[in-house]
């Protein structure tokens, strides 16, 4: 599950800072400092569920800002994946709106 919090967040923050012909961010980068595997490993070991839903959510909010907000196409699917992902009430319930999340973010880059 932390690999997967941890690709969310990078393919969020490459939607929202990475431009074209500039260095790639990667997970070693600054920007990615709060949203390590690390960090994400430590809160899903305490099964602090809001906890990671704030940090998703704070870099989905970036993202969705970049792609122009909630009424674009490509920012209302990641809108409406972000709110299965915040409605989830167990550590249990945020692995499929995780992936689903993760795998739209891949494919959205």
């Amino acid at each position: 599950m932390e690999t997967s919090l941890e690709t969310v967040a990078l393919f969020s923050l490459k939607i929202a800072y990475e431009e074209e012909g500039m260095s790639p961010i990667l997970r070693s980068d600054t920007v990615m400092g709060d949203f390590q595997k690390e960090v994400f490993k430590l809160l899903v070991r305490r099964g602090d569920v809001k906890a990671i839903q704030s940090k998703v959510a704070q870099c989905l909010g970036l993202a969705l800002n970049a792609l122009g907000g909630a009424q674009k196409p490509l920012g209302r699917e990641l809108y409406k994946l972000s709110i299965d992902f915040q409605e989830a009430g167990s550590m249990q319930q945020l692995d499929q709106p995780l992936l689903a999340l993760r795998d739209y973010l891949i494919n959205a880059i």
